[in-house]
């Protein structure tokens, strides 16, 4: 069968990211005898400075690991919550919003990439901070290639930054005003000091640990964390249409760390066992969504599945989200995810699959629970799309003003010698967010769009409280050994997208590059996670590589089919390790030329 490159394989280490200079990177820290977790965190740094517009340090980073020493799968939170004056009356009540913006300074929740990645580095990693961290500091001085996207999104946003975040327009914008050329080299030598304060305060103390910690203590203690509020308390423009100040504080940032939870963890047919993030975030919409799908026949004729398996695969995204508008948050009921991944509810919530689309958003009652759906859901407010009043016309990163998505965020996949193994889905912070700090070199994140201002739901804003994330990075177990890590930037396709890859490796029996290249869809029947929450009852778009017969079909029977070319949907990567023989394999997504795999 062909594919756009070849499966990597081989027994030293393997590195999959959506960027060949991160996946470089990663390898350059294995073959200096680093471990997977230091290879993830040079990666990581790394995507902050070649792929500004999908991440950036003042963002998050959430990850599923295990070590080679022991092979339950645990979940590293960088996810930073909502700040202590990031209230429902503050924002509703005394500045009249009914959506938290998708840019600007109130969409900010507390950074968590550097804590994030600094604890996974000091916990599990063996090399020092300077070692991980030189990669990008040589990037953000030296300089990088722009890809196209980068131009693309910069575009976007130009005339923005030129009339109101004067502090990006003199970071991302030529000396002239105009926007950087595809192939030109971008530099930012402000970040590159930045890390280098932070290094200097670091090595002030001895060990590797101890400068790991002081390195902690000096963003979310010292001046990294004075210059965000400060800049915090400035009112700039946002999605509303109108200028705001945040509110996020020194003292936010000083009472953030870093947690390690448990993941859900669902056992799936084939002796696999699939670990997702909880809850509080959207990762068990893969879970819900494959134990729906439980028993369905899976084909791929020259790679490439039939409109049987896709018209299911849709209908049951569309059941798993709806799950997710009324269950899902960091204040749901805690004994509500058992109900939903449970094989009753599957069973249950399977015979709504008919043979027509639905075009409905049906949340089920798992345990009996009667479902709530957010006013602004339930009145159908966000149905067929919402104006922007800002002109930015990015709540999600590289979602275009038409809707059609090109990916958003990075991700990152790592496996060593010893076992060691991770996948990671760093995002916000990027370069369109919010104003650029200019004694700082970045820009604050913008997930607290993602809540809603409304009392009492599982996802209402809370200071303290996690965003409903889109963030979901997936390791997989077989046999109880870890085998498999993969996942894709996307926001609300993540968990589609994944879904994709999933039936054509594990089902499809499709090797790890040629189910990347297998066509893909998505659905957009459900309310997206970013400002402006819009949707479309019965949409599913697909890659015109499923063939003309099957878009054909899926129309014929409700759905609205929108064509979105051969090549557009997905960013996957992933890497495995076959637990009897050692051998170790990896790929990365072809669209876009810009994701690539290295091992050997």
């Amino acid at each position: 069968m062909f594919t756009t490159r070849p499966e990597l394989a081989g027994t030293h280490g393997m590195v999959a990211s959506t960027h060949w200079l991160a996946s470089a990177a990663g390898m350059a820290v294995l073959e200096d005898d680093g471990n997977a977790f230091d290879a993830a965190v040079a990666a990581g740094f790394v995507l902050q400075v070649v792929e500004p517009h999908l991440n950036g340090p003042g963002g998050e980073v959430p990850a599923l690991f295990a070590t080679a020493a022991d092979p339950r799968p645990r979940a590293l939170c960088g996810q930073g919550p909502a700040p202590a004056g990031a209230t429902i009356e503050h924002y509703r009540d005394e500045l009249g919003l009914d959506l938290i913006p998708g840019t600007g300074l109130l969409a900010t929740t507390v950074p968590g990439a550097w804590d994030g990645w600094l604890t996974l580095l000091r916990d599990h990693g063996t090399k020092t901070l300077r070692e991980v961290l030189s990669y990008a500091i040589g990037y953000a001085r030296g300089g990088c290639p722009i890809v196209p996207r980068i131009s693309d999104t910069i575009g976007l946003v130009a005339d923005m930054f030129r009339q109101h975040w004067r502090t990006s327009a003199e970071r991302w914008l030529n000396a002239d005003g105009s926007v950087p050329e595809p192939g030109s080299v971008v530099r930012n030598p402000v970040l590159a000091d930045t890390w280098e304060r932070l290094l200097s305060e670091a090595e002030s103390v001895t060990g590797r640990e101890a400068q790991i910690d002081a390195a902690r203590r000096a963003w979310s203690q010292g001046f990294v964390a004075e210059a965000v509020e400060e800049f915090a308390r400035i009112p700039h423009r946002d999605n509303s249409g109108r200028d705001h100040a945040g509110v996020l504080t020194a003292q936010d940032m000083a009472e953030f760390e870093t947690t390690y939870e448990q993941p859900l963890t669902v056992d799936l047919p084939g002796g696999w066992t699939l670990a997702k993030f909880g809850i509080w975030s959207q990762g068990p919409a893969l879970a819900q969504q494959l134990k729906l799908l439980e028993g369905l026949p899976v084909s791929y004729a020259d790679g490439v599945p039939p409109v049987d398996v896709v018209h299911a695969a849709v209908e049951a995204t569309k059941l798993a989200f709806a799950d997710r508008e009324a269950w899902y948050g960091d204040s749901a009921d805690p004994g509500v995810l058992a109900d939903l991944v449970s094989d009753e509810y599957a069973a249950q919530r399977r015979d709504l699959i008919g043979a027509t689309a639905s075009l409905d958003l049906r949340p089920g009652s798992p345990g009996g629970r009667t479902a709530e759906l957010p006013a602004f859901v339930a009145e159908s407010r966000g149905v067929g799309g919402l104006s922007d009043p800002s002109g930015v016309g990015i709540g999600e990163p590289t979602v275009l003003p038409n809707g059609e998505s090109r990916g958003d965020t990075v991700h990152i996949d790592v496996v060593d010698r010893w076992g060691n193994m991770i996948s990671a889905t760093p995002s916000g912070g990027w370069l369109q967010s919010s104003p650029t700090i200019p004694e700082l070199g970045f820009c604050l994140g913008s997930r607290a769009q993602m809540f809603w201002l409304e009392e009492g739901l599982p996802n209402s804003l809370v200071p303290g409280k996690r965003p409903r994330i889109t963030l979901s990075p997936s390791l997989a177990l077989r046999g109880g050994v870890p085998a498999l890590a993969f996942g894709t930037p996307g926001g609300d396709q993540q968990d589609q997208w994944q879904l994709c890859f999933w039936l054509a490796h594990v089902h499809g029996g499709l090797d790890l590059q040629a189910a990347i290249d297998a066509p893909a869809w998505h659905s957009t029947a459900f309310p997206r996670s970013f400002y402006p929450r819009e949707w479309e009852p019965g949409a599913v778009a697909v890659e015109s590589r499923l063939g003309a017969d099957t878009i054909a079909a899926l129309g014929a029977r409700g759905h609205l089919v929108e064509d979105n070319g051969p090549w557009s949907l997905g960013r996957l990567s992933a890497v495995s390790r076959d637990p009897e023989s050692g051998l170790l394999k990896a790929a990365a997504n072809p669209r876009g030329a810009q994701g690539y795999a290295a091992g050997r």
